[in-house]
């Protein structure tokens, strides 16, 4: 498989996977923006993605963005027949403005196989052992 990746702007950073065995890679501003505390923007990479027929793209948090400065991505799914331009929607979830620089790594995408199903409306029935419980339901420890 191969991701196709087209520079919309000089200043782009085509995204690298710091360390062998990585599963995401990270994806860079191509702007510097304000985020004003409990706000939200969609931060431009300058790219363009042609992801395979069959995968989807899933952008997910920088664990050191999201614990040191409340950053917390958001609208993260890159359909294979999507063309525009991939935008980093970032919260900024904590108390004081976040500054995103020119060039700064801003969250990390992941590039996975996909599912189409078949859907067929019918009952539902099967029993399984956790059967209807849902949020906590396997305890918290």
């Amino acid at each position: 498989m191969k991701l196709r990746i087209q520079r919309l702007n000089l200043d782009a950073k085509i995204p690298i996977s710091p360390y062998k065995g990585n599963a995401g890679m990270d994806v860079f501003s191509v702007e510097e923006v304000d985020i004003p505390a409990g706000e939200k923007i969609a931060v431009k990479t300058g790219l363009k993605l042609a992801i395979p027929e069959g995968y989807a793209g899933f952008v997910w948090d920088k664990s050191g963005l999201a614990l040191k400065h409340h950053l917390k991505t958001m609208a993260g799914v890159i359909d294979s027949n999507y063309r525009g331009e991939l935008m980093i929607v970032l919260t900024n979830l904590g108390k004081e403005p976040y500054h995103v620089e020119k060039g700064s790594k801003i969250a990390q995408l992941i590039i996975t196989p996909v599912a189409s199903p078949e859907i067929e409306e019918g009952i539902v029935a099967d029993d399984t052992e956790r059967g209807t419980a849902g949020f906590g339901s396997s305890g918290t420890v």
